[in-house]
């Protein structure tokens, strides 16, 4: 008997769908009795509010929606649950190589896309310019998108100045990175005021050579995303997930390089609190010794 899950991703064009489209076939591929179905959605706002009424078993979700779900925000607190740590994330701007801008202050007053509407990744970059003391909307002309994908074109053909996004392998900084396009970050100084502010929030790297032309590591500020599991979810399916991605990895890596990340020891570390890990993916934390 084969047991069908929906997993809840984000809009085309994004790391979210990439990720998901991995993840469904390596557990597919690494468990025949499990079968991980993904589905585009608007992203982590919406997967949150899918989960919690149940319309899907699993979804994709960024550290700063992860938080206000998990604190109850607006919302109850702690119904949804973490099945497994996915990656971290590294926040920053990306500009075309002519641009004049070289720091976050520079792109004040200009056309900036944030991420598409409903993203965690434009709710991290309105705590990111929070933490400098900025508006989002009010600071900058800030630009939200239908859709992921569309992003890199309005860098590149100059509708707007920068695009914000995050981590390793974000189609949409490669788009903007392959045409020559740089990135600015914060200051040490400014993330010092960041993390200050945000604390919730972490100093994050990226390697050298993440990106075409990025030939030097480049400090951030940013959180890890989550693979979080609707109330139904029971605890075999959230232990057989986690099984599969762990037994996966190595197919799971070869896929998609960012989920080298996806691992069982990330994902106790990455979680707020122990508690807020499902049930059943911490029987299988339990299991192997990682606790």
């Amino acid at each position: 008997m084969t047991t069908t899950l929906t997993l809840a991703t984000a809009t085309p064009g994004g790391g979210f769908p990439l990720y998901g489209g991995a993840l469904a076939e390596t557990v597919n591929e690494t468990d025949p009795a499990l079968r991980i179905e993904p589905r585009n959605s608007k992203g982590s706002t919406e997967n949150v509010d899918l989960l919690e009424r149940d319309e899907v078993d699993l979804a994709l979700v960024t550290g700063e929606v992860a938080v206000d779900s998990f604190q109850g925000n607006g919302r109850p607190a702690g119904v949804l649950k973490i099945v497994a740590a996915m990656y971290s994330t590294v926040g920053l701007f990306v500009v075309r190589g002519d641009s004049p801008a070289r720091t976050i202050a520079d792109l004040k007053g200009k056309p900036v896309a944030f991420g598409a509407k409903g993203s965690g990744l434009t709710i991290l970059g309105r705590y990111v310019v929070d933490g400098l003391g900025l508006d989002q909307q009010k600071d900058f002309q800030a630009i939200f998108l239908d859709k992921a994908g569309d992003g890199p074109a309005m860098v590149l053909d100059g509708r707007a100045a920068a695009l914000w996004g995050a981590g390793l392998g974000w189609p949409g900084f490669t788009a903007v990175a392959e045409k020559g396009g740089r990135f600015i970050a914060p200051t040490a100084e400014e993330t010092q005021r960041i993390l200050a502010k945000h604390s919730f929030l972490k100093s994050t790297t990226l390697p050298a050579g993440s990106y075409p032309g990025q030939s030097t590591t480049i400090q951030s500020v940013g959180s890890w995303s989550f693979v979080l599991a609707a109330p139904k979810l029971s605890d075999d399916a959230a232990y057989a997930v986690a099984r599969a991605l762990d037994k996966g990895h190595a197919a799971f890596v070869r896929r998609l390089a960012q989920a080298a990340e996806t691992t069982p020891r990330n994902t106790l570390a990455a979680a707020p609190s122990a508690g807020l890990i499902h049930p059943g993916a911490m029987r299988y934390l339990t299991e192997i010794r990682v606790h």
